[in-house]
This record gives C-alpha cells, sequence and structure tokens, in this order.
C-alpha cells in the first residue's frame, strides 16, 4: 500500500529543487510532475494547487533552519558560544534554503496567505531563540545588557539586513569574514574602552 505521506514528501522534496532552480513564477505544475515521473493529475490528488506545494516547501525549509539552530545552540556550551553558532548557522543555512528566503524577501509572494504567516512565525521564533541565550548570556553575567527582548530584535533585524549583501550578489567569498565583523560587534561593540 503507498503511503499518503512518504508521497507527499517525495514530491516536496522533488519541488524544493525545481523552486529553487526555477522560482516560483516559473515554476509550473507540469515540470514538478515530469520531475516526480507522474502525471500532473497525480500530484493535484497530493497538492491542489502550485501554490499549495510551495507553501509545504517553505514550511520544510522553515523547520529545517529551525531546527539547525536548535542543534547549533545546544551543542554550544555558553552563551557566548551559542549566540556566535547562531549567527553563522543561520547565516549559511539561510543561503541554502532558497525558498524559504525568497518566501520571506520577494514582495511578489507576498500575495499568498501562507507567507506573512511563515514570516511573522519565522521571526518570532528566532527573535525568542536569540532572546533566550542573552538572557542566559545575562544571568551567568557574561554579556550586560539591559533589555534582552530589545537586545534580540535588533540582533535579528541586522542578521536579515546581511542576508541581502551576502546572498543576492552571486557567490559571496567573504562571508565568514563579514560574519567574524559583525560577531566582533555583537560582542565588543563600537566604542573603545
Amino acid at each position: 500500500m503507498i503511503d499518503k505521506e512518504e508521497v507527499k514528501e517525495t514530491i516536496v522534496d522533488v519541488a524544493r529543487e525545481i523552486f529553487s532552480k526555477f522560482g516560483f513564477k516559473k515554476t509550473t505544475m507540469h515540470e514538478i510532475a515530469n520531475a516526480q515521473g507522474k502525471g500532473k493529475s497525480s500530484i493535484y490528488y497530493y497538492f491542489a494547487s502550485k501554490e499549495k506545494i510551495f507553501q509545504a516547501v517553505v514550511e520544510k525549509e522553515a523547520t529545517i533552519l529551525n531546527q539547525e539552530l536548535l542543534k547549533a545552540t545546544s551543542d554550544a556550551d555558553s552563551p557566548t558560544m551559542k549566540l556566535k553558532m547562531h549567527v553563522i548557522v543561520r547565516m549559511h543555512a539561510v543561503g541554502k534554503l532558497a525558498n524559504y528566503y525568497s518566501a520571506i524577501k520577494d514582495d511578489y509572494l507576498s500575495h499568498l496567505d501562507f507567507v506573512e504567516k511563515i514570516r511573522k512565525k519565522s521571526d518570532q521564533e528566532e527573535i525568542q531563540m536569540m532572546e533566550n541565550i542573552l538572557k542566559e548570556g545575562v544571568e551567568t553575567g557574561i554579556f550586560d545588557i539591559n533589555d534582552t527582548s530589545l537586545a534580540a530584535i535588533a540582533i535579528v533585524t541586522a542578521l536579515k539586513g546581511m542576508e541581502v549583501p551576502l546572498f543576492w550578489r552571486g557567490k559571496e567569498k567573504n562571508i565568514d569574514r563579514r560574519l567574524d565583523n559583525l560577531l566582533h560587534i555583537l560582542f565588543n561593540g563600537v566604542m573603545t574602552r
């Protein structure tokens, strides 16, 4: 017997690659079906539209990002390393998750109902992760932050601001150098002491 969830997962995996290559606008159900070795009607049996497939793809990539961030920070042994790993893993992962990144950044996709929900959920989850790291750092005396909530928002906003120059100009060769500079500013500030 065919497991419906397994088939849907396979369709999502194939569609991830196609959407990554051609983008949402240029990808067709026909291309997804061909890559799957099925007819379009078979794909429509599992997903009502291209938008529904894209939603499943973006949700999967959002989950991947969340899992990678949680793993990276749980493996770290101090708030400093957690913050560093969050920044590094996030920036490298976002570069590999083209569909997720497209959904949260491309205005032409904002007409899709699910995009704004994913954007909000993603922002809230990341800000909460960052705030947890900062609170732990304050509690252990490593960080000196008056408002961890505001600081978390500021850091996540800074990371989002770096995404475009890091990933949309082609293959950036100095990603790690730029991230090191950002981390230096996060840890040391900009004022002389």
